[in-house]
């Protein structure tokens, strides 16, 4: 594990709209500090009705938190909301000390536990666009001399660095969207093979440290006949980036794909949303939606909130769901579990196996209700499609007969469509026209 290297004064203001959020956030900036490895010593509030335009808080405020850090002997001070690089500017130079705010601390958490090439992309990419428009001032100790044409030869140092710090930044940027876009091609031809195979697609999504990672893992140990490799499963804010995508082999040729995604926070940088595009058009092409909740936590109602509005500007808010409440065993002797609510609400333990049982059963209700009963009958030379529906549907029954073979499925109604011209005849259902034969 990572030692804790630094000490932070964490900031708020209230602006009066709700004390509870309020006070929820700070919490939860407490917990993204300690995600990040830092130790939190102190916190800062204050009471405004509108931000201050240069400071984000008062002047006198801004005394205090300088007093306050350095009595706590902080290294580091943390605003929790974005500030413009004005505020960030002016903080830095009253404070005398490093200030960040709430989005730069979660492009730092990203960027820790980034694994994947892939993510590591998208969080450069966010940590660029959050850093070009905060050039200015970055490079105060060197001078601001030139003449007023505009060429490079008649600025000062200050500038000419300035310039080709951005000029760097923009370049990179646009190289990371080419490689972005790339990525984003692979995935698409991924999801066409899959749709081609006719898999379900079940996305697991829901507020950071929900317990979506705990849920893949379960269903892995419990489904899968070899070894799959495990996502990571902590107790943190952010745990996991990389999404991950496994095929879940209940039996009966109803498998379907588990995509366990980022999570989702309050707040959430919108740069980090767009850089993660492509990993999550994983949620946007799910046929089913898993929305985990930690049912346990006093302010779920509020992280679901978050969830579903966050689904909204991923334009996955109309794709079916499952709300499930994970963490029921937490909750005390009141919440009763495996326990679900009609077809889109289910009570939980990840880590109990009767609730995974119930879980499992209602996404195979879900993603298969598109699934009817069918009789065909294939003609001898036709065994592809005999080798297509073994692989494809759930074959009941199998006969050889003289015309042909008799199979009843459980398929998809786009099967039953495409392949309607070999469907049983009643005269064939009454036997009229052929024999059986072994």
């Amino acid at each position: 594990m990572e030692e804790v290297y630094e000490k932070v004064l964490i900031v708020g203001a209230d602006f009066g709209t709700d004390r509870e959020a309020f006070e929820r956030s700070m919490k939860e900036m407490e917990s993204l500090a300690k995600a990040c490895f830092m130790e939190p010593v102190g916190v800062v509030t204050q009471r405004m009705e509108s931000m201050h335009k240069g400071l984000y808080i008062g002047p006198g405020k801004v005394g205090e938190v300088k007093e306050a850090a350095g009595l706590l002997e902080a290294e580091l001070v943390i605003f929790d909301d974005s500030l413009t690089p004005s505020q960030l500017r002016n903080l830095q130079k009253e404070l005398e000390k490093p200030v960040m705010d709430r989005t730069a601390l979660i492009l730092d958490i990203f960027e820790r536990r980034a694994r994947t090439r892939e993510a590591r992309l998208q969080v450069e990419s966010a940590k660029l666009k959050y850093l070009l428009p905060r050039l200015v001032g970055m490079h105060g100790a060197m001078t601001r001399q030139g003449g007023t044409s505009g060429s490079m030869s008649s600025r000062g140092a200050g500038e000419k660095k300035l310039e080709l710090d951005r000029r760097r930044i923009e370049h990179r940027i646009a190289e990371l969207s080419r490689e972005l876009k790339a990525v984003s091609r692979e995935r698409k031809v991924q999801r066409q093979k899959r749709e081609g195979d006719r898999i379900p697609l079940v996305a697991l999504v829901g507020y950071t440290n929900a317990g979506k990672s705990t849920i893949m893992n379960a269903m892995l140990d419990a489904y899968m006949q070899r070894e799959e490799k495990k996502v990571l499963e902590k107790d943190m804010l952010f745990a996991t980036l990389d999404t991950t995508v496994r095929r879940i082999n209940t039996g009966n040729n109803k498998d379907f794909l588990l995509s366990d995604t980022v999570g989702f926070i309050h707040k959430l940088p919108h740069d980090l949303v767009e850089a993660f595009h492509s990993t999550l058009e994983e949620v946007e092409n799910a046929d089913l939606l898993l929305h985990v909740v930690d049912y346990s936590d006093s302010h779920y109602r509020e992280q679901a909130k978050t969830t579903r509005e966050t689904l909204q500007k991923l334009n996955a808010g109309a794709i079916p769901a499952i709300t499930v409440y994970n963490k029921s065993d937490k909750c005390g002797e009141e919440a009763v579990y495996p326990r679900r609510v009609g077809e889109d609400k289910i009570y939980i333990s990840a880590k109990d196996e009767s609730s995974l049982k119930m879980l499992t059963e209602m996404i195979l209700e879900r993603v298969y209700e598109d699934y009817l009963s069918a009789e065909f009958l294939i003609p001898y030379d036709k065994g592809q499609l005999i080798s297509y529906f073994s692989q494809k549907a759930h074959v009941l029954s199998r006969k050889y007969e003289e015309e042909g073979i008799g199979l009843k499925v459980r398929c998809h109604k786009a099967d039953k469509e495409k392949y309607a011209k070999y469907l049983r005849t009643p005269e064939q259902e009454n036997g009229v026209g052929g024999i059986s034969r072994r």
